[in-house]
């Protein structure tokens, strides 16, 4: 077997020097001098002071590394190397460069420019002429140039007895193409796929039975090519960040009158991504007049050794478009623990808003009770949702890929399939975002309602001020949820807005690197983390006046009533998601510890709220103790002496929790 490749000598970045060998005569051997370049020369230059040869190898060794060319250089390149195939007295040498050249330009990992798409679709044609100019005095052997990424296969045959001419190319470990894994055979009416090794792409060319009276010889040509990224489409586009597109190109020449082939089957393997699942593919050649794919005159035929096959009435560049769905990690059920810790917050959070309403009158205020009161009902609709809903539906949804569908043959608009939003999925992701949204910004108002009562030392706000702090709560949540909606959410592709494992905001690309143009960031991270940040400033300020309020601590009764206040005041408005910030910041054990400790503290708020909120107040405790004062045993009541922890001994203490807008007065009194 005759074998040529080039040697390189770099020194640097790119080559400086480069020969042609042979092993024709079975002992290697340089076909010709080194070919030397010069340190100046640009593609430029070359194009319009060199010789064929000096162009083909300058060229070639330009282009050697992809990465390190301009757009413009690269359809410039393209423009040489449809130059030197094109022309009459490129030697043999010059097109193999130029072949060479050609496969080096489809390693190319940039987007094509427009100029590139229009050099490179002219590129093609000429290499489909190439495929079959080389026909000319050939034997039934035909001629082939092999490179990683291009093949050109040249062939006669008879155009009497000939049934088919099949061109394959066997799967290897590195995935390119090399020269004893491209396998032809001349004589064949059916795909030879199981001979030699594992069939990674085919085209078999079929004749009409009994050949073509009156042609003695048939030129047939082949070009595979490793991507497509000479045929830039507007119709389907590549999401997945890698080529998952093979070009199989077939022609037919005979002499006097065109000879029509019966038709031209292909057989794809598809390429594998990880995780993600073949989905469905379409059967499409290159319409040159449209400048895109097309499926007229193409179908589905069934698929033999895990290939994929199709077939056409007619020969030019084909391919299939495959699209793929990702492989999700579903959010498994909540354990038993977080189940008990929900069940806790959700008994807190209703106890706490029976307790707010049914007090409501014994407060000076309704301020204080209101900003309590939507906070824990926002705080259990998000509960509730989010135990009969996070976990999403379509995990067990039965709809099958139509992989194997062959009645239709329609091109995927990418390589990236997503399901058209089928459930609830997306609702419960909006409600979650809503409630969880409006606890934080009804904590906000309750620490501004708290700032304006400190400041003014007065133990009412303006009417106006409820009906706007009302208006504020629910409206601000809205209004970020509904622009969130409207600049992500798709029908046909709701990912843009949640994701598919549960139903929560999307926040993470493909690769599982947080995005921030994610609705997760800036939809609900930047607007909680500004809240954060105004919550911890009010904490700050209120600590700092309670301690210059009433320096001198004469009751430790007295410290202990002023602490309990201020850290009930943290954990309605920083500490429990403050922690889960805490947790986004960090890895590895950090995160893990950060994870227990918010995971602890988010399903026991409603108890927390329960106790800080609610059982510490003198009013609670009281309707307790009298609850508990008669009890009945043996149909007789015995009364009970009252516990001293349920005597009403704070009524000179300080009392902002039960009294939001009195604290101060009666912190000045107490002092």
């Amino acid at each position: 077997m005759d074998f040529r490749m080039w040697l390189s000598v770099f020194t640097g970045g790119l080559p400086r020097a480069m020969a042609r060998c042979s092993n024709a005569d079975s002992t290697p051997q340089f076909e010709e001098l080194l070919q030397l370049l010069s340190c100046d020369i640009t593609l430029s230059w070359i194009q319009q002071n060199a010789d064929l040869k000096m162009l083909a190898a300058s060229v070639q060794m330009l282009t050697i590394r992809p990465d390190y060319l301009t757009t413009e250089d690269i359809a410039r390149a393209a423009r040489i190397a449809n130059t030197l195939l094109l022309s009459p007295n490129a030697t043999e040498a010059v097109r193999v460069s130029a072949v060479t050249t050609v496969s080096q330009l489809l390693s190319m990992s940039t987007p094509p420019s427009s100029e590139e798409n229009e050099v490179t679709k002219r590129l093609t044609g000429t290499l489909e002429q190439l495929s079959l100019s080389q026909n000319v005095n050939l034997s039934v052997s035909g001629s082939r140039m092999v490179q990683p990424n291009l093949v050109v296969q040249s062939v006669v045959v008879p155009g009497t007895n000939t049934q088919g001419v099949q061109l394959k190319s066997l799967a290897g470990m590195s995935g390119s193409f090399i020269g004893n894994r491209i396998q032809l055979q001349t004589n064949t009416s059916e795909p030879v796929v199981k001979n030699g090794g594992v069939t990674d792409v085919l085209i078999l060319v079929k004749f009409p039975p009994g050949g073509q009276r009156g042609i003695s010889n048939v030129s047939v040509g082949f070009v595979f090519y490793q991507n497509a990224r000479f045929f830039g489409s507007r119709l389907y586009s590549n999401q997945l960040g890698m080529s998952t597109t093979r070009v199989l190109s077939a022609q037919v020449q005979s002499p006097g009158r065109p000879l029509v082939p019966l038709r031209v089957e292909m057989m794809f393997r598809p390429t594998m991504i990880p995780d993600t699942t073949p989905y469905d593919y379409a059967c499409v050649f290159w319409d040159y007049s449209l400048g895109d794919w097309s499926t007229k005159g193409c179908a589905k035929s069934s698929t033999s050794d895990r290939l994929l096959g199709c077939f056409c009435n007619h020969t030019t560049n084909f391919a299939i478009l495959m699209s793929f769905r990702d492989n999700y990690d579903y959010a498994e059920v909540l354990n038993y623990l977080t189940y008990l810790g929900l069940a806790l917050f959700l008994l807190g959070l209703l106890i706490t808003i029976i307790f707010q309403i049914v007090t409501r009158k014994a407060h000076k205020s309704n301020n204080s009770t209101v900003a309590i009161v939507s906070i824990c009902v926002s705080q259990l609709a998000f509960i509730i949702i989010f135990l009969s809903g996070v976990n999403n539906p379509s995990e067990h949804d039965t709809v099958q890929a139509p992989l194997n569908n062959t009645d239709h043959n329609n091109i995927p608009s990418s390589d990236l399939h997503v399901d058209a939003d089928r459930g609830p999925c997306t609702a419960v992701t909006a409600l979650l975002h809503f409630f969880l949204l409006a606890t934080f910004v009804w904590n906000a108002l309750y620490a501004s309602q708290l700032t304006l009562l400190i400041r003014k030392s007065q133990p009412e706000l303006p009417p106006y001020c409820q009906p706007l702090t009302v208006i504020s709560g629910w409206g601000i949540p809205f209004i970020i949820v509904a622009i969130s909606l409207g600049a992500t959410y798709r029908t046909q592709n709701p990912l843009g807005y949640r994701q598919e494992e549960f139903c929560w905001l999307s926040a993470s690309d493909r690769n599982g690197r947080f995005d921030l143009g994610k609705p997760m960031f800036w939809g609900f991270l930047l607007p909680v983390g500004l809240i954060l940040l105004y919550n911890v400033g009010v904490l700050v300020y209120f600590v700092q006046k309670t301690c210059t309020t009433n320096p001198i601590v004469q009751s430790g009764k007295k410290l202990r009533r002023k602490f309990l206040s201020m850290f009930s005041l943290a954990v309605m408005l920083v500490i429990s998601w403050l922690l889960g910030y805490l947790m986004l910041a960090t890895k590895g054990i950090p995160h893990h510890i950060f994870s227990i400790v918010f995971c602890v503290c988010t399903t026991t708020q409603g108890f927390q709220i329960l106790l800080l909120f609610t059982v510490r107040m003198s009013s609670f405790r009281d309707g307790v103790s009298r609850v508990f004062q008669s009890v009945p045993l043996s149909n007789k009541s015995f009364n009970l002496p009252k516990a001293t922890v349920f005597k009403n001994n704070v009524k000179q203490g300080y009392m902002f929790l039960e009294e939001a807008d009195q604290c101060w007065p009666i912190s000045r009194k107490s002092s």
